[in-house]
């Protein structure tokens, strides 16, 4: 068996060309499971092999709207390309609070669109949602689990946004950490131990300490890529992926100064700057 991760999307809320808001499908087991939906994260995950259908879960990191635009989309288009009405609830994950209200109310705004497809097909159901809204306990909290493969989540540190989340994923194969939105924080580190992959965005600081002052406030919450490293060396992960890239690498400058930061604070396994629809593997089954 092997455990596949794919980025969906290496973006932040400002439009990119090329990179989609921010998501992680994590194949594992014959489960397939989203971590986030940011905008195009329907065309993605197409682009990935995985229609909506296959999805057996998707999970929340928190309720910033460029982690939940694509959400419904992945909802709408289940349903919509569906109509033997044969596949079953989406579950969505989420930590209980703001993102729980925004599912509650994620698809009020389509009414009229169910409402004539459903009379103009003869369908009698609508888009079906399994929700699973949780709190977090101290230290990762178990939030799926299916055979061999749990979810586990953790509160992380993206003040004033409460509460926010990142997950631990346990396969056979090992271990995959997605930090969400988030300062480098010891919280995170609880997450990673002993992981083989650690998803985590990444900001280069100096670059955002050059712009106008009101831009400043991002650095409040988000992760200097200097102390990501240093944390990644400590916590002796193998593979280190940088996504929500802020500002996007858009040239080899700028990519560069990235992989120098992390570098710099002391990791030196592998370090992937993401691109939409990168993969890395974890384990190598018959």
């Amino acid at each position: 068996m092997t455990t596949k991760v794919t980025i969906t999307g290496s973006g932040y809320p400002a439009p990119s060309a090329t990179r989609a808001g921010p998501g992680v499908l994590i194949e594992a087991n014959g489960f397939a499971l989203q971590f986030d939906a940011g905008r195009s994260t329907v065309l993605r995950l197409t682009s990935a092999g995985i229609a909506m259908a296959d999805l057996d879960a998707v999970f929340v990191t928190h309720h910033h709207s460029d982690h939940l635009t694509g959400l419904a989309d992945i909802v709408l288009t289940r349903w919509v390309v569906d109509t033997d009405d044969g596949v079953p609830a989406l579950r969505i994950v989420c930590p209980a609070g703001p993102a729980e209200v925004f599912l509650q109310r994620m698809l009020d705004p389509w009414e009229h669109d169910l409402a004539v497809r459903s009379r103009h097909s003869g369908r009698p159901t609508r888009p079906r949602i399994e929700m699973v809204a949780f709190e977090c306990a101290d230290g990762p909290t178990l939030v799926w689990q299916e055979g061999e493969v749990t979810v586990r989540a953790a509160e992380v540190r993206h003040e004033p946004v409460s509460p926010a989340v990142g997950y631990r994923i346990e396969t056979p194969d090992g271990v995959v950490a997605i930090s969400g939105d988030t300062l480098v924080c010891d919280e995170v580190a609880g997450l990673a131990a002993g992981a083989q992959v650690l998803v985590h965005e990444a900001m280069l600081f100096e670059v955002i300490a050059q712009r106008p002052p009101a831009n400043h406030f991002i650095m409040d919450y988000h992760a200097d890529s200097r102390l990501l490293g240093r944390q990644a060396h400590e916590l002796g992960v193998e593979t280190l992926i940088l996504v929500h890239l802020v500002p996007e690498p858009t040239s080899a400058e700028v990519r560069k100064a990235y992989v120098d930061n992390v570098r710099a604070g002391g990791f030196a396994g592998d370090l992937l700057i993401a691109d939409d629809l990168d993969v890395v593997v974890l384990g190598r089954g018959d």
